[in-house]
């Protein structure tokens, strides 16, 4: 009886340091970025304030509908990514995850966050500088991105359509709330 209480205990310990890393120490109402899928809807919350030029990007490019009709160009089992442009062409698939919007952000905003499911990064080529359009939703936790690649955003809902996604999906549309 005593392991069983045992492992309870651990269990819900683990349980409450996960939804502790989870929660913002920013702001609630900062920026959501909505992205309509082909498998549903999922709903970004930007973390504003500890990446500020970065989420500016993202904003800026939502605003001017770079990301509509964008296809997910990697799906791996340990996230999703999306942000190429040429993935509108299916033509050019083998070229998919190349290119990006031309205007790198040129600083790397790193945070005192975790890469742990449901968490929004950029994506970049080895600078984290050099990011630009690119971004990837974590489907498990990666420790090993932590100062590695800036975190912009955790998913508010919609995981379920993440762990639906395959190379392909189409955004449909991408807005600001």
């Amino acid at each position: 009886m005593r392991k069983l209480i045992l492992l309870m205990t651990t269990c819900l310990l683990a349980a409450a340091v996960v939804a502790g890393a989870q929660r913002s120490s920013g702001p609630a109402d900062g920026p959501r970025l909505v992205i309509e899928t082909v498998k549903g809807v999922i709903t970004i919350r930007l973390f504003q304030a500890d990446a500020p030029k970065t989420v500016e990007q993202i904003l800026s490019l939502a605003k001017r509908n770079f990301y509509r009709g964008q296809r997910f160009h990697r799906v791996e089992r340990t996230l999703v990514q999306f942000g190429d442009p040429v993935s509108r062409d299916v033509s050019r698939r083998d070229w998919w995850g190349r290119s990006g919007s031309g205007n790198i952000i040129g600083v790397a905003e790193f945070s005192k966050r975790s890469h742990v499911r449901g968490t929004v990064s950029m994506a970049h080529s080895g600078n984290p500088a050099n990011a630009d359009s690119q971004m990837f939703i974590l489907k498990t936790a990666v420790p090993a991105y932590n100062g590695k690649h800036v975190i912009v955003g955790q998913v508010a809902s919609g995981m379920d359509v993440v762990d639906q996604l395959a190379v392909g999906d189409v955004l449909k549309q991408v807005r600001i709330e």
